[in-house]
């Protein structure tokens, strides 16, 4: 008898997804079409000794590197033609989008440390629509594609140049997964409607707190206690930071936030193949407003 997807296991069982974002100040995404292996940045037809480089610079200054490709036919000519190549940084209020269709070796170029800063490298042009990238590899999991390559099928006939397949963002038992740009929110359980509603928001510069795994931005408590205040205020928009699991507002209000790591019986898969066992979550169980200091 075959056993479940693990991301069905998920969904059935109503796994709570808060606080299961990657973290990453920065997204860098590359255009390489063809196959990609579980470890894509080396596995793939990208030059692996670049793919290795780019990994450790990026890992050494929190940005996340991904592979990306268009939807559909994805075979790769081996011709040395530019490829797109996304540029996002998270900033909490300040976040930003650039593009520049180039060759992906000018990727060493950046100085990663400076992005995870905010810093524009300044060599591509600025891009005023979210992107979604969705995780399509099924060499880390065959429920990223077995679910995310329809879903992106599906939406590429609306929303060519906002929606991409993308390498390993983490959290296969939530797929389809995604993560949206620039902002570095990721988002579990996509589907087509979801995914429009999502888009539709960002572009208004509004965050969708449903199906919201956290920012990238926050370290995972933080991505716990920011969506928990969400919740309490119904506030959609960008003007919340985190330092631990303290949240600000712009206008000056803060909250302190209470997260607990929990086990969630009964046990599961955290991967298709992945050995049953009962997984922790970080859950906000309390949210107090702080009073400002006379």
């Amino acid at each position: 008898m075959t056993e479940p997807r693990c991301a069905a296991v998920s969904a059935a069982l109503h796994e709570p997804q808060a606080g299961t974002a990657a973290t990453a100040a920065a997204w860098i995404c590359l255009e390489q079409p063809g196959p990609w292996g579980a470890n894509a940045l080396t596995e793939s037809h990208l030059d692996p000794a670049l793919g290795a480089e780019l990994g450790r610079r990026a890992d050494a200054a929190g940005v996340r590197v991904l592979l990306i490709r268009r939807p559909g036919h994805h075979a790769d000519t081996h011709r040395p033609t530019p490829r797109r190549v996304y540029v996002a940084s998270t900033a909490p209020g300040a976040s930003w989008l650039e593009r520049a269709d180039t060759d992906p070796r000018r990727l060493l170029e950046l100085d990663f440390a400076a992005l995870a800063a905010g810093v524009r490298p300044g060599w591509g042009e600025p891009v005023a629509e979210p992107l979604l990238m969705v995780c399509t590899n099924s060499r880390r999991d065959v429920c990223c594609a077995l679910w995310g390559r329809p879903l992106v099928a599906e939406l590429a006939a609306s929303h060519p140049e906002a929606v991409w397949e993308c390498t390993h963002t983490g959290g296969h038992r939530f797929s389809p997964t995604g993560v949206l740009l620039p902002t570095g929110y990721l988002y579990g359980r996509l589907d087509v409607p979801f995914a429009r509603h999502l888009l539709a928001e960002a572009a208004r510069g509004r965050v969708v707190v449903e199906r919201c795994r956290g920012r990238s931005a926050f370290p995972k408590e933080g991505q716990v206690a920011e969506l928990a205040v969400r919740e309490r205020l119904g506030e959609r928009r960008d003007v919340l930071t985190v330092r631990g699991t303290t949240v600000r507002h712009v206008d000056g209000r803060a909250w302190r936030v209470d997260v607990v790591d929990q086990e969630l019986p009964p046990a599961r898969p955290a991967s298709c193949g992945a050995v049953p066992a009962v997984p922790t979550r970080l859950v906000a169980t309390g949210v107090q407003r702080l009073v400002p200091v006379p």
